[in-house]
């Protein structure tokens, strides 16, 4: 899961190299983690959150073969 909001968050904003992702599990649910710079926080999270929400549906959509509960938290560094 973790690969996956990577090379999507990468491809989506300007420095690459500033996109940290961690993955946390706490009481049998997985959280990823997905850090961003503040200039690529709007370009992650997009109008209205619909880029945000997409790849949350993309992940969950993952998760679900694998029948874990995953959720991603977007910050900025």
């Amino acid at each position: 899961m973790e690969e996956l909001v990577r090379a999507i968050a990468v491809s989506l904003v300007e420095h690459p190299d500033e996109v940290s992702v961690k993955t946390v599990e706490a009481d049998g649910e997985v959280t990823i983690e997905l850090r961003v710079s503040d200039s690529d926080m709007g370009k992650v999270i997009g109008k209205q959150g619909r880029i945000a929400k997409a790849i949350r549906t993309v992940v969950k959509a993952a998760a679900s073969k694998e029948n874990k509960q995953v959720s991603v938290e977007i910050t900025q560094d």
